[in-house]
């Protein structure tokens, strides 16, 4: 069985009180039973900090304990150089996830200082972004070990 690190930034431990029509309905917890109903080949850990040194620290671990890495950075998508050195490090699969649909929102959220690091990212699908990296992160990891 795969295992799969997601880690979600800041703000994101409130999903419940944000904006439903940019975020969705749906809190971590019912994303993490999404995720495990619809990969079960997959093992998830899922992981939330506020603080930009934990999901630093949570990154530079995943390449000696996980096989890929789901990530949604929240506002520091657009700030943090530090959480885009650490996922260059990594050499694992990695895949950027947005709740909202960030080319439909301000104008500050248009440059992904993170994403620039990932093998790609998926934007505006709400929870379902989770379960399209997830299926990618299934795509890039059974590619490599054909490989």
């Amino acid at each position: 069985m795969k295992k799969i690190l997601v880690i979600n930034g800041p703000n994101l431990n409130l999903l419940a009180k944000r904006n439903s029509d940019e975020y969705g309905n749906l809190d971590l917890e019912k994303i993490e039973t999404l995720l495990r109903d619809e990969f079960k080949n997959f093992d998830f850990e899922l992981f939330q900090s506020n603080h930009e040194g934990a999901i630093i620290e949570k990154i530079q671990l995943a390449s000696t304990s996980h096989d890929g890495v789901i990530i949604n950075p929240g506002g520091y998508s657009h700030t943090s150089v530090a959480i885009k050195d650490a996922l260059e490090i990594c050499k694992i699969p990695k895949i950027e996830v947005h709740l909202s649909h960030l080319a439909n929102r301000e104008e500050y959220r248009q440059t992904l200082i993170t994403a620039k690091s990932c093998d790609g990212y998926v934007s505006g699908f709400k929870e379902y972004s989770y379960l399209a990296a997830a299926y990618l992160l299934n795509k890039l990891i059974n590619g490599a070990e054909s490989d």
